[in-house]
């Protein structure tokens, strides 16, 4: 590896890509465009996550263009969005870095307000904070409870997007974590609290749907949730608390009431609505435990946060153990 593959950069940009190679082409022209009128040392890392179209080959026509400034790795399935990103977080070489998504609705020339923000700032991290998110209703109903569960789980007074800038030493900070269940922006919020945001302009998707469905985005805001909290297991306690409780004052209840034979039949319906409340709080504490213990069991067994197919770039070394040689 030569120095200057080694050598640090002004800006790096990671974009995790996924059935983009439609949008790719234009996405590209637009960031060099970008880039380039910032007068400052940049690099573009895309990270193809196992993407079944022709978008590998969009991002070897772009290297072609730019050799100096592009950088490819190519996965060997699809890992999910936050494991791509950690994957490019490993290469990028930027003093600052930007995520972004590859679909055009975070448009390039927003990029100089993330910037600008971060340089005015005393902040490691700045949000992109769409001025009207152009996704369907139902998109936009779960990217709120996302939001909702991240601003509470960790006392923020922000949300969170994809659309992000980072100082290099915040982005290095995450790479201590090196499990399967990804969640970036959580673990960033774990290693700063100088985190801040800024309005940028939200575009219609150029091309095909999203791959957030509202039950991956529910998915995602449990991942959220076990991955950095207890809560789910405390709710669980408590409504054990609470029903024990329950059940101790109704059979007190029925206890005072059969010994001054106020009780004649015992009652069907008290018998099945004390089964089915005690059946449904053990079985609602049982898959909650099994939630967190089937994330013990997977990580001890260290399944792969990534794994990399090929890698094409300045710096074509390998940045990490999940991945293959480099080609």
């Amino acid at each position: 590896m030569t120095d200057a593959a080694k050598a640090p950069c002004d800006v790096s940009v990671v974009i995790p890509v996924y059935r983009s190679a439609e949008t790719l082409p234009e996405l590209s022209d637009r960031l060099a465009a970008v880039l380039d009128a910032l007068g400052v040392s940049w690099e573009v890392v895309f990270v193809d996550d196992g993407s079944p179209d022709d978008s590998w080959q969009a991002i070897l026509d772009f290297r072609r263009r730019r050799p100096e400034r592009v950088s490819g790795v190519q996965l060997m399935r699809n890992f999910g969005q936050h494991n791509a990103l950690m994957c490019g977080l490993r290469r990028a070489r930027g003093e600052v870095v930007i995520t972004m998504d590859d679909d055009l609705q975070h448009p390039p020339e927003e990029i100089p307000k993330l910037l600008a923000a971060l340089r005015e700032r005393n902040d490691d991290l700045v949000y992109g904070a769409p001025d009207d998110r152009q996704h369907r209703s139902w998109r936009n109903a779960g990217s709120r409870l996302l939001t909702s569960v991240f601003r509470w789980l960790f006392g923020l007074g922000i949300g969170f997007t994809s659309f992000r800038a980072m100082r290099r030493e915040l982005a290095q900070s995450v790479f201590a974590y090196d499990l399967n269940f990804t969640f970036l922006d959580g673990l960033l919020a774990w290693n700063t609290t100088r985190i801040s945001e800024v309005t940028t302009r939200h575009d219609v998707r150029a091309e095909g749907e999203s791959g957030y469905s509202f039950g991956k985005l529910l998915v995602l805001s449990l991942n959220m949730l076990t991955n950095f909290s207890l809560v789910p297991l405390q709710v669980v306690t408590w409504l054990g608390v609470a029903a024990a409780g329950g059940g101790l004052v109704l059979g007190s209840y029925y206890l005072v009431a059969a010994l001054s034979a106020r009780i004649v039949v015992p009652g069907y319906a008290s018998i099945i609505v004390a089964v089915l409340t005690l059946g449904g709080v053990q079985l609602l504490a049982l898959g909650m435990i099994g939630e967190y213990l089937g994330r013990v069991h997977l990580n001890i067994n260290r399944k792969p946060q990534f794994v990399v197919r090929r890698v094409v770039g300045p710096d074509s070394g390998r940045a990490a153990g999940h991945e293959a040689p480099p080609s």
